[in-house]
């Protein structure tokens, strides 16, 4: 048995941050009922990349945050649709929505109108800026969120402009918060035996995420400013290029400076008791980050890391995306698994890297087609016939 088994979630999102949430949770166990647009679907069915398969064509995009769901489409415009959520939502335990702030209320699915269908629902709202404040109904995407709440102006070289990160970071890390909103009411209403409402905004979740910046700014007045790999507090801590054009990630403690000035055979470094604690190296930065960076780059990266990680220096090889995925740890701990697609075949995904005794671990499935399970979820939920579900149809609610 899965953790999460039992537990059902009534998913209304759409495109990245949500959707990745409940994919998290559904191969945990729960059974996630993913409510999508009739004839389009979730927006991001059509985002490149496309995988292609003997029987056609998939985006790589959607399927990356909604396997191990089920698919039901309902239109939310019909009152016979809306008549489907609701009969749906009296029913489970978790609803999760990131659509404009008011628009499900507008249409008779907000909080207060589902709650009293079903009072332990855990109803989760995830938009751009919340529910509440003078920002609350601008539309923003990931780069947005990541431009106005500082990270970008943290990121990039020095002396150059603000770079984005090479992940949609500011949705990735919004769904681990809605999955930690999820799994935080329902305790609470285990507790209570009342569900709730939960406002997650995505900006508020990266100036969260600020931490140690922030820290910066409040106890020194200072303003971060971008130092490409390298951290503003700790030095060595940057990666570092190979004779090879690879490079090498080190990052040390000061027990770990004697050992990697051996390791690089620098002995004048390593003797000068200056530079034995951080505060001594972060004084000299400069000539610390320079005798360095000539030391590495007179080895290979496969030399430079031997010789780092035989002396138990905290340091990694900056790996590309073939090389992780071809890694012999990724390997080993079975990141990487394969299901079964009626249209692609055997494909790959990432599974959930939580691995757990005394349940069973995430399970990787595939994702759904769009509306495969729009008549099973309605004859198994709502207890509709196939006369029923066809009038549905013919109405145009589904």
């Amino acid at each position: 048995m899965r953790p999460l088994e039992g537990l059902v979630i009534l998913d209304l999102s759409r495109v990245l941050a949500c959707p990745f949430a409940t994919m998290i949770l559904a191969e945990m166990g729960a059974e996630v009922i993913k409510v999508e647009q009739p004839g389009s679907g979730d927006e991001t069915r059509s985002f490149e990349p496309f995988a292609q398969g003997p029987e056609g064509e998939v985006s790589g995009y959607y399927m990356a945050c909604n396997r191990s769901k089920r698919s039901i489409t309902v239109n939310l415009r019909s009152e016979k649709g809306r008549d489907v959520i609701r009969g749906l939502a009296a029913q489970a335990d978790v609803l999760v929505e990131n659509f404009p702030v008011g628009t499900l209320k507008r249409r008779g699915l907000g909080h207060q109108d589902l709650a009293a269908l079903n009072p332990r629902l855990v109803y989760v709202s995830c938009t751009g800026f919340g529910q509440t404040g003078p920002y609350a109904r601008r539309k923003g995407y990931d780069t947005v969120f990541q431009a106005m709440s500082g990270l970008m102006s943290l990121t990039g070289e020095r002396g150059g402009g603000p770079v984005k990160p090479g992940l949609p970071v500011a949705d990735l890390s919004s769904g681990l918060w809605v999955a930690i909103a999820i799994l935080s009411a329902l305790q609470g209403r285990a507790r209570t035996g009342q569900g709730g409402h939960v406002d997650v905004s995505m900006f508020d979740a990266q100036v969260a995420q600020l931490t140690i910046a922030a820290a910066r700014y409040f106890a020194l007045g200072e303003v971060p400013p971008r130092l490409g790999t390298e951290h503003p507090g700790r030095v060595p801590s940057a990666s570092f290029r190979c004779r090879d054009d690879r490079w090498v990630h080190i990052t040390v403690s000061d027990q770990h400076w004697a050992p990697l000035c051996r390791a690089l055979d620098l002995p004048a470094l390593g003797a000068d008791p200056a530079l034995a604690t951080n505060a001594g190296r972060l004084a000299r930065r400069e000539e610390v980050m320079r005798a360095i960076a000539e030391a590495m780059a007179q080895r290979t990266r496969a030399e430079a890391f031997a010789a780092l990680d035989g002396a138990d220096v905290p340091a990694g090889p900056l790996l590309s995306v073939d090389e992780v995925m071809e890694d012999e740890h990724v390997r080993a701990r079975g990141m990487v698994e394969r299901f079964a697609h009626p249209v692609l075949g055997e494909f790959p995904g990432l599974r959930v890297p939580l691995r757990f005794e005394g349940w069973e671990d995430p399970l990787l499935a595939r994702p759904p087609l769009l509306g495969e399970h729009t008549e099973q979820v309605l004859r198994e939920r709502l207890g509709m016939d196939a006369a029923g579900i066809a009038e549905l149809r013919e109405a145009g609610a589904l």
